[in-house]
């Protein structure tokens, strides 16, 4: 079969396990009435993501190879998974917090590092083959969001958004990627070459780079925007299907098929990675951390303005902006610290980019947020829209700041 073929196959499993419950799994949480813990459960993927896939890392450097330790963290992965969903069955809405939170928090714990394991996999493999990975890579990359979306609009159709099935068609298709993981190409571990220290390994040294004023300002800035990545993730469908409580939402499309909706915003972002040279070319680094900043500010206005019923509009344009508001930032922010950092430090400063944004600033952003919705939640009925303006007025107060304090030199901001 076809390397790309067989990585892009590889690729659609990877996220295909992650969409099966990141958007749906809080509409799940309020069902069994762990409504004000939805931000723990997304938290906790930034939390792991602080330590894990640099121990992972080392790991797959040294002594197991990359496909090997890709397929074995998706079987651990899969397990606690299947895990999480037995307890679930047997506890009915008897559902201990610590026991299915424990439960879920091992798969994750295991799940997170495949991410940039199943990326070390496919850079490994292009280059083995003499193949160009900037070129070669992001089409491979697209099937991860379609792989994503499908399972998204199959736990709608099968109407797993409010159980524990969804769990189950995550742990499945972590075991299907276990077996898969067999097939592909043999990946070289660097146990008898040089061995980095535990400081390079953990990217610790980039944080160096706070010495700067100019990349202290970014980095931090990387991270208080980083809070707005996971609230829609986490925050978003028991948003659209509480609505199901006033009869004149309770037939449309969008309470009953949430998940298909929000789908919308993976869709985006599939198509507004195709834009990013553009503006960058055109507006220039700055301008567009800047449009992706505002476009959080969209995206959590229209929320707090829309409706199910005649301002599904305004749903459907908040999706659209997503990709603008997601791809904009994380992109062109990686581009910025390539080019702002010294070439022995480009892959540990990244480490700390994604640290930063994905890290703690998720981390932090989903736990204040579940604060911010409990606060607002009086006898089970959330005030959903004061708490979307909240983080509206949230991102327009980051996006303002670092308007006026983020300054790059000129050959800094264009590409």
């Amino acid at each position: 079969m076809n390397l790309k073929v067989r990585l892009a196959a590889m690729n659609f499993l990877e996220f295909a396990a992650w969409g099966a419950y990141l958007t749906s799994m809080g509409t799940y949480l309020v069902q069994i009435g762990l409504a004000q813990n939805i931000g723990w459960f997304y938290a906790m993927q930034g939390i792991v993501s602080i330590f894990m896939p640099a121990i992972m890392g080392i790991i797959a450097d040294r002594w197991i190879p990359a496909q090997r330790l890709l397929g074995l963290c998706h079987l651990v992965a899969g397990i606690f998974m299947f895990g999480a969903s037995y307890y679930a069955v047997h506890a009915g809405h008897a559902v201990s917090f610590s026991t299915l939170f424990t439960l879920y928090s091992l798969s994750v714990a295991f799940y997170m590092p495949t991410l940039a394991l199943s990326n070390s996999v496919a850079y490994f493999s292009l280059t083995q083959a003499g193949l160009d990975t900037v070129k070669d890579f992001p089409p491979i990359r697209v099937f991860g969001t379609i792989g994503f979306i499908c399972t998204m609009w199959f736990v709608d159709l099968m109407g797993f958004q409010p159980n524990h099935n969804q769990f189950i068609t995550s742990g499945a298709v972590s075991i299907l990627l276990f077996l898969y993981t067999f097939t592909l190409p043999h990946c070289k571990t660097n146990a008898g070459g040089e061995t980095k220290s535990m400081v390079d390994a953990f990217g610790l040294r980039a944080f160096t780079l706070f010495k700067q004023k100019k990349m202290a300002i970014f980095f931090i800035f990387s991270m208080l925007l980083g809070v707005s990545l996971q609230i829609t993730n986490g925050f978003a469908n028991p948003f659209i299907t509480s609505f199901k409580d006033i009869p004149e939402y309770a037939g449309t499309f969008g309470v009953n098929h949430a998940n298909i909706l929000i789908s919308l915003s993976q869709i985006s972002e599939t198509c507004c990675i195709l834009l990013i040279p553009f503006f960058m070319k055109r507006y220039g680094i700055k301008n567009v951390m800047l449009i992706a900043m505002f476009a959080w500010v969209l995206r959590f206005g229209l929320f707090g303005a829309g409706n199910p019923g005649s301002g599904v509009w305004m749903f459907v344009l908040s999706m659209i902006v997503y990709g603008v508001a997601f791809d904009f930032f994380n992109i062109s922010g990686s581009l910025f610290v390539d080019q702002s950092t010294d070439p022995a430090l480009r892959s540990s400063a990244q480490g700390l980019f994604m640290l930063m944004t994905n890290g703690i600033g998720a981390t932090v952003g989903t736990l204040s947020a579940q604060a911010i919705v409990n606060t607002h939640t009086v006898g089970g009925v959330t005030d959903w829209q004061t708490c979307w303006y909240i983080f509206a007025a949230y991102a327009l107060v980051v996006g303002l700041s670092f308007a006026l304090m983020f300054r790059p030199k000129k050959h800094e901001v264009e590409i």
